[in-house]
């Protein structure tokens, strides 16, 4: 199993760390002085090393590392770590507490999505450039816990001179991958990072192990999920009586009937309600589940399914989304914020940006950071009900809205422009 190796501190247990740092800036020294080394660095830093030297990269001509601070919020929802951000946390409170340390989770690419310390920890990083959107992949800032740890595949501690840049000599940092349990594939890292006087033996250990525990965490909820929809569409299932299978929104099987079992389907990018092309089953109907899809591979005499949906806004303060298909029908408790956006979209069919949605919630075109990330919440937990570029309802689903008999209630503690305006357009109507 992968991270099953026992990281390897900079410094171990019962060594001094004063004497380790002069060392290793005596190897660092001579090393990018093409001299005689007194000692060799650990292979995973010296590996490290080799790889930047042979790329030409300068270790003392730091140039700021490229920030996307424009897109952090994006870069979060498609990361996956949300769902592991509070366990991570919790687990390495007690490293942070002593406003020494900052902790850190960055993504598959070395992208710094979210950090929290002291403010004097993070005015610190703020210098080296250790901030959030900042690319701190080894290829971008040097050796680091961060970036080593995505190339070597491993929990890595790195300590004072053991940083390729010169610059970065004052910390020490330990950074361990994060695998997504389903695939095995690394997506993201997290770190612990402080000036290097704060290293410890053991820092590198309990960060390799709250990323395993992050991924146990991972893996419980994807079983979860899995379960609620196979007990859904079990009964489906045995009343269809014709291949099928049932499939969470990222193709994962919950459940198959008269099929070759498999674990993963590939859907289409934009799948909705109708037909289209699976490429381990051909063409097929789909059909919505609660948190999922029912796939049936097509017969020729039949026509697609159309999935009604109808947003029920009859009862003060308690909206709610009905959603119709071939084999079910299931009601969804919604959040006021959500049936805002949810009655903007049905009133427009063609859709609409997230600075109109930003305009239409908040009176604020600027707002569209906050408008995506409702966004995304909302179509995750709908999947594939709605399309993006614009904003919409996906063809195939039939789109309707239950208002209550007096529309000065439509959503009653909505202040969104568009609500407003929705109860005198349709009161006149």
């Amino acid at each position: 199993m992968q991270g099953a190796n026992v990281p390897e501190p900079a410094v171990a247990l019962g060594e001094d760390p004063r004497s380790y740092a002069r060392l290793m800036s005596a190897v660092y020294d001579a090393t990018m002085s093409g001299h005689r080394a007194p000692a060799r660095p650990r292979d995973i830093i010296g590996d490290s090393w080799q790889r930047l030297m042979s790329a030409g990269v300068d270790p003392d001509n730091r140039t700021p590392p490229v920030v996307e601070s424009g897109a952090v919020e994006a870069l979060r929802r498609a990361s996956g770590l949300m769902a592991v951000l509070d366990e991570v946390s919790r687990g390495l409170e007690s490293i942070v507490a002593d406003g020494t340390n900052i902790l850190v989770v960055a993504d598959s690419h070395g992208r710094v999505l979210w950090r929290s310390g002291s403010p004097a920890v993070l005015n610190n990083a703020d210098r080296l450039g250790f901030i959030e959107g900042a690319r701190w992949a080894e290829g971008e800032v040097g050796t680091n816990a961060i970036g080593t740890a995505l190339v070597s595949n491993r929990a890595v501690q790195v300590f004072s001179a053991e940083h390729f840049l010169r610059t970065h000599h004052s910390w020490t940092c330990a950074g361990a991958p994060i695998r997504d349990p389903r695939t095995g594939q690394v997506i993201g890292v997290v770190d612990v990072s402080g000036p290097a006087a704060t290293v410890h033996p053991t820092t590198v250990a309990l960060v390799d192990a709250v990323a395993r525990l992050a991924e146990s965490h991972l893996r419980e909820q994807h079983d979860r999920t899995l379960n609620r929809l196979r007990m859904v569409a079990a009964p489906i299932l045995a009343r269809i009586g014709k291949p099928a299978l049932a499939v969470d929104s990222e193709g994962w099987v919950a459940a198959v009937d008269s099929l070759p079992l498999h674990n993963r389907i590939l859907l289409p990018d934009e799948i909705a309600p109708g037909r289209a092309w699976i490429t381990s089953l051909g063409i097929c109907d789909i059909d919505v589940l609660p948190g999922g899809w029912l796939v049936r591979p097509a017969e020729d005499d039949e026509a697609p399914a159309l999935t009604r949906v109808e947003l029920d806004l009859t009862a003060p303060g308690a909206p709610a989304l009905d959603m119709a298909g071939q084999f079910g029908r299931w009601r969804h408790g919604i959040s006021l914020r959500h049936a805002e956006i949810l009655l903007i979209l049905a009133r427009d069919p063609r859709g609409r940006s997230a600075p109109e949605l930003a305009d239409d919630l908040y009176g604020d075109r600027s707002r569209v950071v906050t408008v995506r990330a409702e966004l995304s919440r909302l179509r995750k937990h709908f999947a594939g009900l709605l399309a993006a570029q614009p904003y919409r309802f996906v063809s195939g689903v039939d789109v309707s809205v239950r208002y209550p008999v007096d529309m000065s209630l439509v959503l009653p503690s909505s202040t969104a422009p568009a609500v407003r305006t929705a109860r005198i357009t349709e009161s006149v109507s």
